[in-house]
């Protein structure tokens, strides 16, 4: 919501400033610059990426429209979450959890969860290292190195996306350069007609390079700038759980291993020990996970 609020400002802003120095609006309408600056950026990005890429674009533009995912309730539900499972393998061993992990979707625990369960590389992440821990024979460094090492590949796959859309941020001033060149060869053939004219196809060139630098630097990248804090939140939520498990991994009780994770928290979204405390111990269903799934 404040990356379109911010888009609004941005145009707002502009083009305020523009008419209170008595400019005419329909000067700023040229669809063939816009068309020419558009359909290049368009046209890199498709020859520059593959299709998985071009998805993740979306999928991250997307979450830039939305509120963040990983607020304080949503961390307050993953701990609650992980207390039940742990307290379930504390008092009936590893063995009962065994289907819990490997279908998650029919989980008792899990089920109550459908924010977790959507965030299939989230899930994929606890349920794939429960199983090697239910397996055995794994020792807890190494299970930390396997984390490591799954964090460190999602984390470089999420970036990805937005190295391609940073890219064709630093472009749209080049393109924005190339519809204004455009721009001044057809200014260069009217020459001799009347000066209105001529007048009125410099100002085009010359909006072609302003949408190209105000395009740059008022839309993708700030946009590609959003994304990348998304990633590194879904990073810093892994981190957590990360942290949680190889506390239980080494044999810490479940409210120790919640701690743990609690400390591993972001600070701006970091709950309370009590709030932490009050949350996990009731026992009922978690409100925004329940409005979550409807």
């Amino acid at each position: 919501m404040f990356a379109i609020i911010g888009i609004v400002l941005v145009f707002g802003a502009v083009i305020g400033g523009f008419l209170m120095e008595k400019g005419h609006i329909e000067v700023l309408i040229q669809p063939a610059e816009l068309l020419i600056i558009a359909g290049a950026a368009l046209g890199t990005l498709l020859v520059a990426n593959p299709a998985h890429i071009l998805k993740g674009i979306l999928g991250g533009l997307k979450g830039v429209i939305g509120s963040s995912r990983f607020g304080k309730q949503r961390y307050l539900d993953t701990l609650k979450m992980m207390y039940q499972f742990l307290n379930k393998v504390r008092k009936e061993g590893l063995l009962s959890v065994e289907m819990d992990v490997e279908k998650p979707k029919e989980s008792t625990i899990f089920k109550n969860y459908p924010t977790f369960l959507a965030d299939q590389h989230a899930c994929d992440f606890v349920c794939d290292t429960l199983r090697m821990a239910i397996t055995g024979g794994v020792e807890p460094f190494d299970m930390d190195q396997m984390m490591e090492l799954d964090m460190e590949v999602h984390h470089h796959d999420a970036m990805l996306p937005i190295t391609a859309l940073s890219t064709v941020a630093d472009a749209l001033p080049g393109l924005g350069i190339v519809a204004a060149v455009l721009g001044v060869v057809i200014t260069m053939g009217a020459l001799g007609g009347p000066p209105e004219e001529i007048g009125h196809k410099v100002a085009a060139a010359l909006v072609g390079t302003f949408l190209g630098i105000l395009l740059c630097y008022g839309v993708a990248g700030p946009l590609s700038s959003n994304m990348n804090k998304s990633a590194d939140d879904h990073n810093g939520y892994l981190h957590v759980l990360r942290v949680l498990l190889l506390s239980f991994l080494k044999g810490s009780a479940p409210m120790i291993a919640i701690e743990m994770a609690r400390r591993a928290i972001p600070a701006h979204v970091r709950p309370s020990f009590d709030e932490m405390e009050k949350h996990c111990k009731n026992s009922g269903t978690p409100a925004v996970e329940t409005t979550a799934a409807a």
